[in-house]
């Protein structure tokens, strides 16, 4: 894991495939940024404190670099989810 100003590059557990075939892409590691107000949008701040799966599939969609979309993201074993989970409320209660 590294860190740099208001963003997080996680190292993937087990590597995540987008996509089928010949044009599938293994994803190795994730970039998350500190969210802003309006990716919070339609998600509850108490949930995503509770690292609640759904809402952190929700706002991971909208911070992560390359994009895990949440129909990928639980696709995600189970440490990486909880790996993703506290690096966003690390940004909300504002340790990152």
């Amino acid at each position: 894991m590294s860190k740099q100003n208001n963003s997080v590059t996680l190292t993937l557990n087990e590597p995540l495939k987008q996509g089928k075939g010949e044009s599938a892409t293994t994803i190795t590691a994730v970039t998350l940024r500190k969210p802003n107000s309006g990716e919070l949008r339609g998600t509850k701040l108490a949930d995503l404190l509770q690292m609640d799966t759904d809402a952190v599939a929700a706002v991971a969609e909208r911070i992560t670099e390359p994009q895990i979309t949440t129909h990928d993201f639980f696709k995600l074993d189970p440490a990486d989810i909880t790996d993703i989970a506290l690096e966003v409320v690390g940004f909300l209660n504002g340790r990152r």
